[in-house]
């Protein structure tokens, strides 16, 4: 009875990132196999219709161990899901379960898929890279430039690097510039890495920030385009934005007023932290900041890295992903990060001081967009609130977490038939009225009523 209700709960939630119906077992049903395995997992249910209508299917005393034969033959590397027979209503369903696989990518006849909502999308060349370097934990980065010497490293920038981690107590370097750096990964033979240009070349790498305050869209009133190295980098655009906020001054009784500018500075240096170590340097475009009256936003070239998801961010122990690890690591050591995977942990806390902001991310032009700006009917300050509608939007997710606990956004979106995108904004008010708690790992847990 206990496997019934589970499969009718299946049923009930439609097909997902993690469910699939198959009338039949076939090639379609060993690439959603090889989706999931390169994804987070998930279950091919044979013997239902798209529309969660049971057909069944007739299976014989060895189908199942053929259908494990033609899964194991046509893969590589060969996958061996579970598999198991269930009934309903009189009807046999096959139940074929895939965890996500260890080692990366998985191809079934020379093809590569990754599950995307509730559709197999086949792997592009530079996607199939990614996966191979995550499954042997090689990042970009980590590799030399073998046509560079090292002549080419700018020593003063390295000899300020060493001087800023020895005081900051997380590692101890030799003062040798060229010794520090081998001891850190940062030159492989010869020849300089990667991350190494990006943070100490004499002739910095041409991956600008370009940022500009903007009155309208397509009125700027001041903008320019920054190419240095990381770190100067970094110093170069905060010193550009802080000069085009607005800021007022609070007085508590103390001899000194404070200011208080429009958006809290740890955040908006914790987004462009995010920015600057997380983004795809294969990638042609720019860091872009735009500045306007009532928002600041923040673009950064390169999708989300090793399956995170925008619903991962929303919670605060979503896993550290790192497409840059040695760039990543000279920023931990420099304490400019505090701890891997705490960025939007942070950027929230900071939040919180400033009620009449929102923080939205999203995912857009290739990119990863986020967006600090004033609520809507915001006066002076202080948020009035959302409109009724919103708020009955909001009771209406509530509601269904209730019903339907431990379902993950893509479940609760099919439900209600509300974007994913909405479905995240709503979430976010939830969590922080402390209605709901998420449970779980960040990749199979699921949203549950407090």
């Amino acid at each position: 009875m206990q496997h019934i209700h589970h499969i009718n709960h299946i049923l009930d939630a439609g097909e997902s990132e993690t469910i699939e119906f198959k009338t039949t077992f076939g090639r379609e049903t060993i690439e959603t196999l090889v989706a999931f395995a390169n994804t987070n997992g998930g279950t091919v249910l044979v013997g239902v219709k798209d529309h969660a209508t049971v057909c069944g299917v007739d299976i014989g005393k060895e189908t199942l161990n053929q259908w494990l034969g033609q899964i194991k033959s046509a893969t590589s590397p060969s996958i061996i899901p579970d598999i198991a027979t269930h009934s309903i209503s009189g009807m046999t369903l096959v139940l074929i379960h895939m965890s996500e696989y260890p080692v990366k990518p998985v191809s079934t006849r020379g093809k590569y898929f990754k599950r995307v909502a509730s559709s197999n999308q086949q792997l592009t060349l530079k996607e199939i890279n990614e996966l191979y370097m995550q499954s042997l934990q090689v990042s970009w980065d980590a590799h030399a430039a073998e046509s560079i010497s090292l002549d080419e490293l700018d020593i003063p920038k390295i000899e300020k690097f060493i001087e800023t981690v020895n005081t900051c107590g997380r590692f101890s370097l030799d003062l040798d510039p060229l010794q520090a750096l081998q001891k850190l990964k940062l030159i492989t033979g010869d020849a300089p890495t990667w991350a190494a240009l990006l943070l100490f070349s004499g002739q910095p790498l041409r991956h600008h920030i370009h940022i500009g305050r903007f009155k309208t869209p397509v009125t700027i009133i001041d903008d320019r385009q920054i190419t240095d190295t990381l770190f100067e980098a970094v110093e170069q655009a905060m010193k550009f934005i802080v000069s085009h906020l607005k800021v007022s001054f609070e007085f508590d009784g103390a001899l000194q007023r404070k200011e208080r500018f429009a958006y809290p500075l740890p955040a908006l240096r914790e987004a462009l932290l995010n920015a600057v170590v997380h983004r795809d340097y294969r990638n042609s475009s720019d860091i872009q900041i735009k500045i306007f009256d009532d928002k600041l936003t923040i673009f950064n070239p390169g999708t989300l890295y090793g399956g995170l998801t925008i619903e991962d961010l929303l919670t605060d122990t979503y896993p550290s992903q790192l497409r840059n690890k040695l760039t990543a690591e000279a920023f931990y050591l420099t304490r400019n990060i505090e701890k891997y995977g705490s960025g939007m942990l942070r950027i929230r806390k900071e939040l919180r001081a400033y009620p009449e902001l929102s923080f939205e991310i999203e995912e857009a032009g290739g990119g990863i967009r986020v967006t600090f700006s004033l609520r809507e009917g915001v006066s002076e300050g202080v948020s009035e609130g959302v409109s009724e509608g919103v708020s009955e939007g909001v009771n209406s997710l509530y509601r269904c977490i209730q019903q339907n606990p431990g379902l993950r956004l893509p479940e609760y979106s099919t439900m209600l038939n509300i974007p994913l995108k909405t479905l995240e904004r709503w979430v976010k008010k939830l969590r922080q009225e402390q209605k709901i708690i998420f449970k779980g790992s960040p990749k199979q847990g699921g949203y549950y009523n407090t």
